[in-house]
């Protein structure tokens, strides 16, 4: 009977364990598949115009390790496009979806064969170490990437500590183990001016790569380090294969090879400065090569910082668009000082930043509209950074930033907003940074009479004949002028106040009442650049505009909207205008049509931030049911989750904050304001954590695809009938509650 008994038991027990290990399997899964994190999709914007990289980086980290696909090519800005199969290495440098492609520097690629470096090859075919891949084999999640090379059997995973990259290659049993690194290699605008490489010992290797393209004097200075020891190399200066430790050129180059006795396992570390190798040596992190370790922390890294904004829906796809979009919002600006505080300046002085992180690629015309604004509310410690980065960059020619790229200023696009950014922080009560001084950069800046500003200062607004692009100017200082005014108030500063405050109102040169749109206006103040056609574009020359046209750039005027309303004679004239801007036929007309005009929506843009305020202005008219509806229907249209997913240039985050702000019904029409906007949100329940102890709760009762209107809001318990709502008011803490229906509530907002 015993006998009986006793196999009985062990197989209950049995059961009961393999029960309860499975129990705890599935939540163990559920936690990791309940990370904010695992619902993102890197490869978003990688296709398309999005011009995204899917490689591993941290939240606002300085390396972003990344595939290089070696096509030079406005859709492969960031190094790598999804349409690609072709890899030619792995860069730690990478530009989020701006419109103009540089960096890509420090390229590593692991091979299992001796290469010949001394061919020069003079396009990617000829790229002797380059390999073919499929996406079937790619991964890509927040700090990881991973590939595997089907030429070199090898299989490729990258993640990255704040200043450190680290490399695990795994190659094919008895395979030869070798890396090549190719500092003359460039893509797009960028050129090698000089290079070297320096063999320190059998497990380290040092270097540096200076060059000019959109950045006019990059300097980039590296160290690696190996898990095993270097068997033997070979060095090239130029295509020349030198007998040497050290090698120095236009073009340098090397293949390492390692011994396979010990697995087929290789890690690699690397770490860069702007400074120097030996800060390059000092930022790169202690310790061995735990990959999985530095991973791990990576994820959790991520993980943080995806909860700031947290939001609740059943529908997964939602989750995935929201929370890439916060992903890409965290990507720029990019940590540019050393461990040590120290970075070189574009005129090769190097400084300290005492007490702050010094932070570069500041693509401003783009990134004050949302991506700014966002950081207000997730990041909130690194704006007085990002402004104290910005008065270093002052100091150089004594102007506020525009565009920079690794400290370079490279002059892209129009206005000077690094000053809405710095009024903003100020405005929201963010300090830490000389708000006497940033007033002074500003006032400055503005005053100059660099990139228009003399005409600007003499006219009123920029003449057509005198610049191109003299409409976009023009209503960008005007904005900008406002905010120095705002900053002025703020500091008690009343003729300051009042001077740019007039001087704010250029816009007004420039309205047409007869045809409503902004337009090109000749030097004696009174004639129109003729023929006029409001879909016509030019891409950035000979052209009232910048990439766009009539129809997307009379819109900004932020700064004062019940004046420019009053411009087109009444609320429901500048309705109706705002309306057909959304219906009129989507024709672009023009033999050099801007490729930015994207996303199109009638005549709205999506693809570009110019258009980025509009479906917010119909709450300024008491048809806050039209914004709601506009709003939401770009939210469903311009994004999505295939790799075609963003509709046009991420720009540094400002096409995702769009997203972020958006999905949860708010967005910053005037970011300097220091008031959101309502739109319409998607989410049911949206929590944005202010502090450890407060949130701010935005909940959308009924909401769904056809529920998309507000019938009615409740602040905190107490009726709620505006549309718009404060920063202050969001920082105190609270509940914001919507009802939603699936028709207008033409009552409500107004």
């Amino acid at each position: 009977m015993m006998k009986n008994i006793i196999p009985v038991v062990i197989v209950f027990f049995l059961v009961f364990f393999s029960c309860k290990n499975d129990k705890a399997f599935a939540e163990r899964e559920n936690i990791k598949q309940n990370k904010n994190s695992s619902y993102v999709d890197p490869f978003i914007g990688t296709g398309g115009h999005g011009h995204t990289y899917p490689g591993a980086t941290v939240p606002f980290g300085m390396l972003q390790v990344s595939p290089i696909n070696g096509i030079s090519n406005w859709d492969w800005c960031s190094g790598y496009h999804y349409s690609d199969s072709i890899a030619v290495g792995f860069s730690h440098l990478s530009l989020s979806g701006t419109g103009i492609g540089d960096l890509a520097d420090i390229l590593f690629m692991p091979v299992n064969k001796k290469i010949d470096l001394s061919a020069k090859s003079k396009s990617r075919a000829s790229v002797p170490y380059k390999s073919s891949y499929s996406h079937k084999n790619e991964k890509a999640t927040p700090g990881y990437y991973q590939v595997f090379l089907e030429d070199h059997n090898i299989n490729v995973e990258l993640t990255t500590s704040k200043r450190t990259a680290y490399h695990k290659y795994a190659f094919k049993n008895g395979d030869k183990q070798s890396v090549i690194i190719d500092l003359g290699f460039a893509i797009n605008w960028d050129v090698a001016l000089e290079t070297s490489l320096h063999i320190e010992d059998e497990y380290t290797l040092s270097g540096y790569r200076f060059s000019k393209g959109w950045a006019k004097n990059q300097k980039v200075f590296f160290v690696a380090k190996f898990s095993k020891p270097i068997t033997e190399y070979n060095l090239f200066e130029d295509n020349n294969k030198k007998e040497s430790s050290h090698v120095k050129g236009i073009k340098s180059s090397t293949q390492l090879f390692f011994g396979n006795e010990d697995g087929n396992q290789l890690f690699v570390k690397v770490a860069l400065s702007s400074v120097s190798v030996n800060n390059a040596k000092d930022n790169l992190k202690e310790g061995g090569f735990n990959f999985e370790t530095i991973k791990t922390e990576a994820e959790t890294t991520w993980d943080s910082a995806l909860t700031k904004i947290e939001v609740e829906t059943p529908i997964d796809s939602l989750k995935t668009m929201f929370y890439t979009a916060m992903y890409h919002a965290q990507l720029a600006p990019v940590t540019y000082s050393d461990k040590n505080g120290e970075f070189r300046k574009e005129n090769d002085e190097i400084v300290t930043a005492s007490n702050y992180t010094a932070y570069s690629t500041l693509s401003l015309w783009d990134t004050f509209r949302a991506e700014h604004p966002l950081l207000t509310l997730t990041a909130p410690n690194k704006v007085s950074d990002i402004i104290n980065t910005m008065l270093a960059y002052y100091e150089t020619k004594k102007v506020l930033p525009v565009w920079t790229l690794y400290a370079n200023e490279t002059n892209t696009m129009t206005g000077y907003h690094s000053i809405p950014v710095i009024v903003e922080a100020y405005k929201k009560g963010i300090r830490g940074f000389d708000a006497e001084k940033a007033f002074e950069a500003m006032k400055t800046t503005m005053m100059q009479d660099e990139r228009g500003l003399n005409h600007y200062k003499k006219y009123g607004y920029i003449p057509y004949s005198l610049q191109d692009e003299s409409v976009t100017i023009t209503l960008e200082y005007a904005y900008d002028d406002w905010c120095v005014a705002q900053m002025a108030k703020a500091l008690g500063k009343h003729d300051d106040y009042e001077f740019f405050l007039n001087r704010s109102k250029a816009y007004r040169y420039l309205f047409d009442k007869d045809t409503g749109f902004m337009r090109g206006k000749a030097v004696d103040g009174n004639s129109w650049n003729e023929p006029f056609d409001p879909k016509h574009s030019n891409h950035r020359e000979q052209t009232d505009y910048t990439e766009g046209n009539a129809w997307q750039h009379s819109w900004f005027v932020p700064q004062n909207i019940e004046d420019f309303i009053s411009l087109h004679g009444s609320d429901a004239i500048f309705a109706s205008r705002l309306e057909k801007l959304f219906t009129e036929s989507s024709e672009i007309t023009g033999n050099n049509i801007s490729a930015d005009i994207s996303g199109l929506i009638g005549q709205y843009a999506h693809g570009n931030e110019p258009s980025h305020h509009i479906a917010y202005l119909f709450n300024k008219v008491n048809q806050p049911w039209r914004t709601q509806y506009w709003a939401r229907h770009i939210l469903n249209t311009q994004y999505n989750t295939t790799p075609n997913g963003l509709s046009g240039n991420e720009d540094c985050g400002q096409m995702s904050a769009w997203y972020a702000f958006s999905s949860i019904g708010l967005y910053p029409m005037n970011p300097a304001s220091g008031n959101y906007e309502i739109g319409s949100p998607i989410f049911e329940k949206t929590t944005i954590s202010i502090s450890k102890e407060k949130t701010f709760i935005i909940e959308a009762e009924h909401v769904s695809d056809k529920n998309i209107y507000i019938q009615s809001a409740t602040l905190n318990r107490e009726d709620f009938n505006q549309t718009s709502i404060s920063h202050q008011q969001i920082t105190k803490g609270g509940i914001l509650h919507f009802v939603m229906g699936d028709q207008p509530n033409k009552n409500w907002g107004i």
